[in-house]
């Protein structure tokens, strides 16, 4: 993994999408340094980007994909909800891109309208590292839920699995300050995903997606005018669209991570459903469709959505 520092956002984003009456945000972090890209996804080669010239200039440079790190705030059924929360500051990371962030994450959430206070639901689509980092904060010299007023959901497959796992140190140290003080403060929810999903607020689903980790969850937003998806790291990258056998490094089933893949993949295509990518870089989101036996996305924008008054 890279030791260059990443190139931290630079400018307050409310980039969002409308669904009706469901709005989706996303939260910029940070972008992930050039490196990360060859080593997540080592089978995303430079040969197996110029298959997809789609991909450039807004997903690859020349050589390498492209990634980044942000969060979605949803507002649905009257309730403020944040779907993963990225890096975090101040974190003790083996990662060097990832050691000691300075960001104003909680900055941006706010100018979009989601102060931490308002905010009543976190969702965890999986317990990696780069999805939980601001699930805390720093009090003195104590971690402390951010989100201080909000329910915390993971899948209880997801937490049992850890749970019973032989975990090293790093992530020992990423459960004692992105975790375990959200559970100790009785915070932390884990629900029962069945194959054919679970609604946690109006319109929002909680979907099964398997294969990077054992009980990871994509997230479904049902509005009134079209559907969305929220990855999780069951798509870490749009060249897994036209390249669905490219798998992660990290993923702890690469088998069942591309079976899930294909499973979403053909449920979305030819269809307005919008696919959002935890780790797309800008513009994050589009439609996918079939082309020449292959998937590929049409990117969608988005547009700047007004705050969400208090």
């Amino acid at each position: 993994m890279s030791t260059t520092a990443p190139r931290q956002a630079t400018t307050p984003t409310s980039t969002g999408w409308s669904l009706g009456d469901i709005a989706v945000r996303r939260v910029d972090e940070i972008e992930l340094p050039r490196q990360t890209g060859p080593w997540l996804l080592p089978d995303a080669t430079k040969e197996v980007l110029d298959e997809a010239s789609w991909l450039r200039p807004d997903f690859a440079d020349a050589d390498v994909p492209r990634l980044a790190s942000h969060g979605f705030a949803v507002t649905a059924g009257g309730l403020r909800i944040v779907v993963d929360t990225g890096i975090g500051n101040g974190k003790t990371r083996a990662n060097p891109a990832w050691h000691g962030l300075d960001t104003d994450f909680l900055a941006r959430l706010a100018a979009a309208g989601f102060p931490p206070e308002s905010v009543d639901l976190v969702i965890t689509t999986h317990l990696h590292t780069d999805h939980v980092g601001w699930n805390t904060r720093l009090a003195g010299e104590d971690w402390v839920p951010t989100f201080s007023d909000a329910r915390y959901l993971t899948s209880r497959t997801e937490w049992d699995h850890w749970a019973a796992a032989d975990l090293d140190e790093a992530r020992r140290q990423m459960f004692r300050d992105s975790v375990h003080p959200v559970r100790d403060a009785g915070q932390y929810d884990r629900v029962d995903v069945p194959e054919q999903g679970r609604e946690v607020a109006p319109g929002v689903f909680l979907v099964p997606a398997p294969g990077h980790t054992p009980g990871q969850v994509a997230v479904e937003l049902r509005g009134s005018d079209r559907r969305a998806l929220i990855t999780g790291d069951s798509i870490h990258h749009p060249v897994q669209l036209s390249h669905p056998h490219v798998h992660s490094c990290v993923d702890l089933d690469p088998a069942q991570a591309v079976r899930t893949r294909a499973r979403l993949l053909d449920t979305l295509a030819d269809t307005d459903t919008l696919l959002l990518g935890t780790h797309f870089p800008r513009p994050t989101a589009g439609t996918v469709r079939r082309e020449n036996g292959r998937y590929r996305l049409l990117a969608e924008h988005g547009s700047e959505i007004a705050a969400t008054a208090a």
